[in-house]
């Protein structure tokens, strides 16, 4: 699985990394979101199994992110990347073949994996990759790729949708879809990074510290909260509004138009105000894009919050995870999965908690209420970091 790094130039490497997101989160892990709806409606499958599913799909993303905080070989990490790619496409197909819980359980656990291996192998090649060429250690270009795959996984089922009625023939097509990004992402797969020297590894200056460390998980267990309720509930949020039936579509693909050009403007503001700050401004905007929907039903509240939230996740995601990533230069994907097990918790927990809530009162307006409270709490935590060890 190793890849001719003589032929492959900075550009390619660069997209090759955006178009393996747009296969690993946006069709493996988003594509259940705007398939959710016609999923319930064609199969009889209810609120809290719908939430059960998002949660397993967690799970996956979990062990993902500790089987990442665990190897250390690169070339593992290199292959594990790798066998994403192309598993990326066997569980968006394999969605279709049945109706039997445990083997969604089973398909939507293993996509979970391949996010895990598309966000934090990925992502840690690029950024070790960008380093050792002397570039700006930033990941703004590469977390591109999350949003042009909210875009892909929303318009992608928009047209299926119009071509094939039935959700299995929609799975099939949107599996199709993802054969055109992974040709590129495995031809342009970052190179195997040189092993890390045992000397120069011990010698290098430890910049985390625990205090450093646990401040940011907890804070980004807050992120991972209101991350997971959007990216999972958004598309079923507006549906459910009588007047706003048909847009859920339209929201879905806002999240990812706004993702996109945000990712720039937050690695922008962070150069100018440090990390820190700017991760505060993230957080205080994606708590008032969740409230909107709570507060109102229309269309605009709707529209509102899906832009909020897409500008406003990826520049926590993409913040955080450079800012890791950069105190652990020798293995930044290693540092940044460990980081990545408080979020994954949380995405774990949260569609349970909301998938039931739902299913209780027959509305998310509390689930949407109760994560306005966490994202508030990560806030208050995340400004609690220590002056002296502020991005």
């Amino acid at each position: 699985m190793s890849t001719d790094t003589s032929a492959l130039r900075p550009w390619q490497v660069i997209i090759g990394g955006i178009f393996g997101l747009v296969l690993s989160i946006g069709l493996a892990r988003f594509a259940y979101t705007p398939l959710l709806p016609v999923l319930q409606l064609q199969t009889g499958l209810n609120d809290a199994s719908a939430g059960a599913l998002a949660a397993i799909n967690y799970a996956g993303y979990i062990s993902g992110a500790l089987a990442a905080a665990w190897i250390d070989d690169v070339r593992w990490r290199h292959r594990l990347y790798s066998m994403g790619l192309w598993m990326s496409l066997l569980t968006v197909a394999g969605m279709a073949l049945s109706t039997w819980m445990p083997a969604w359980a089973l398909w939507r656990y293993l996509g979970g994996l391949c996010g895990a291996t598309g966000m934090l192998l990925g992502a840690g090649l690029v950024l070790g990759w960008l380093m050792r060429q002397g570039r700006r250690p930033e990941l703004g270009l590469h977390f591109i790729g999350i949003g042009l795959g909210i875009v892909v996984s929303a318009l992608g089922v928009w047209a299926v949708s119009h071509v094939w009625a039935l959700w299995s023939s929609q799975w099939l097509a949107m599996a199709a879809i993802g054969v055109v990004f992974f040709v590129p992402a495995w031809a342009w797969r970052p190179p195997v990074p040189p092993s890390p020297v045992a000397s120069s590894a011990a010698d290098a200056p430890n910049k985390v510290s625990r205090r450093w460390m646990l401040t940011m998980a907890g804070s980004y267990f807050a992120a991972g909260w209101g991350f997971v309720i959007s990216a999972t509930f958004t598309v079923a949020i507006v549906e459910r509004e009588p007047a706003l039936a048909g847009q859920g579509a339209l929201a879905w693909a806002l999240v990812g138009l706004a993702a996109m050009p945000a990712v720039f403007l937050w690695d922008k503001l962070a150069r100018r105000w440090g990390d820190t700050r700017a991760l505060l401004l993230a957080f205080g905007l994606q708590t008032l894009s969740v409230i909107l929907p709570a507060l109102s039903g229309s269309l605009a509240a709707a529209l509102g919050g899906a832009i909020g939230y897409g500008a406003t996740f990826i520049g926590i995601v993409s913040l955080t995870l450079a800012l890791v990533g950069r105190r652990a230069p020798q293995n930044p994907g290693k540092a940044m999965a460990r980081l990545t097990l408080s979020y994954g918790a949380a995405q774990v927990i949260a569609p349970v908690v909301a998938g039931a809530m739902a299913q209780a009162t027959g509305t998310f307006k509390g689930a949407l209420w109760l994560t306005a409270g966490v994202m508030a709490a990560g806030m208050a935590l995340l400004a609690t970091l220590p002056d002296e060890e502020q991005g």
